[in-house]
């Protein structure tokens, strides 16, 4: 199978769904299946207004649709709603072409965050593009009942995995030297700066030890000039990131508005216990653990999450995080393709 996937995350961005995507395409190769993308680095881009490290592509749907013929994909994807997005999308329905979609952003809370957009006429929007597709792809049974609920229909589940690998508790000598020295405890939050991630809602807790933050966004500065006695490290990705994630003691998560969080499993998977709202993604993931060995604490307040984390043990962490694989991952989301393409095949039999 040759699957085009239509996004508008890509790199250089650093975020969960760039992660997801590319994970997801590595594996997909070892279980018979190729993953082409079409992304905004295919056509010219200019800077997201209010977010410049995010780049639109300048795009046409005859470009979109040039370049998806160039590809010639037994499949398409959407991955994202931005303009290669619904360019696909376009493309799609014009030729009659099933696709799926996912719902990897909370694009309306977002939009919320940032402008007086009412978040129901967003939803409206959300719901007419990914009904259209063959099924919606949803990383937590919390967000399925969740999108149900506000009339999103034909959803299926794709969860998410992790590096474990890559992400482990390290001896002394293999942790990242500067925060290591920090006093503890050492409060650790990994993910976009920006005002969607309610990163301020960490910042203002009043901890013992040291606060770091890894990420970078368009509030870093702002939040940095608030906080100075905090430490922010700026971007960081493969062993550096996990050398700092093994020389925290509890992993923050403010964030109330993602749909999952692949940094809660790159936490656990290095032994670090949880700190985070009771919401949908901290609530599918550390919710699910066994109550005689919980991985983190969620509670509304964060402080008393954060403090009552410490006393977590770092290994039934790492044991619960190993229950998540990109492997597993990738299964779900080829069977999910399969399972559309023999959901409107029969549809097409029933209507002929």
């Amino acid at each position: 199978m040759r699957i085009l996937i239509a996004t508008d995350a890509w790199t250089p961005q650093v975020n969960g769904v760039v992660r997801s995507l590319q994970n997801t395409a590595r594996e997909a190769q070892a279980l018979g299946a190729e993953i082409e993308f079409l992304t905004p680095s295919d056509f010219r881009t200019v800077p997201m207004p209010t977010y410049p490290e995010i780049r639109l592509a300048l795009a046409t749907r005859s470009m979109v649709a040039r370049r998806m013929d160039e590809i010639g994909a037994d499949f398409v994807h959407i991955a994202t709603e931005g303009p290669v997005g619904m360019l696909a999308r376009r493309v799609c329905l014009s030729r009659g072409q099933i696709f799926t979609t996912s719902y990897h952003t909370r694009f309306p809370e977002y939009l919320a965050a940032r402008a007086p957009v009412p978040q129901a006429l967003s939803y409206a929007w959300m719901r007419r593009f990914h009904n259209a597709g063959a099924g919606i792809m949803v990383s937590t049974g919390t967000l399925e009942t969740e999108l149900r609920g506000r009339g999103f229909h034909n959803i299926l589940r794709w969860s998410r995995g992790v590096d474990a690998e890559l992400f482990r508790p390290r001896p002394a000598d293999e942790l990242d030297a500067f925060v290591a020295s920090l006093p503890r405890p050492i409060f650790l939050s990994v993910g976009r700066v920006a005002v969607e991630k309610n990163i301020s809602a960490f910042l203002k807790l009043d901890l013992p030890g040291s606060k770091v933050i890894v990420g970078d966004g368009p509030a870093r500065a702002e939040l940095q000039a608030q906080h100075p006695d905090a430490h922010f490290l700026g971007m960081k990705e493969g062993e550096a990131l996990a050398r700092i994630y093994a020389a925290a003691d509890v992993f923050v998560f403010p964030s109330l508005t993602d749909t999952f969080g692949i940094v809660l499993l790159e936490a656990l998977a290095s032994g670090l216990p949880v700190a985070a709202f009771p919401v949908t993604g901290p609530m599918d993931v550390i919710g699910e653990a066994p109550l005689d060995t919980p991985v983190g604490v969620l509670d509304p307040d964060l402080r008393r999450a954060a403090l009552a984390a410490l006393d977590i043990d770092r290994g039934a962490a790492r044991s619960y995080a190993l229950r998540y694989s990109w492997r597993a991952c990738t299964e779900q989301f080829l069977g999910n393709i399969r399972m559309a393409q023999g959901r409107v095949q029969h549809i097409n039999v029933a209507a002929s």
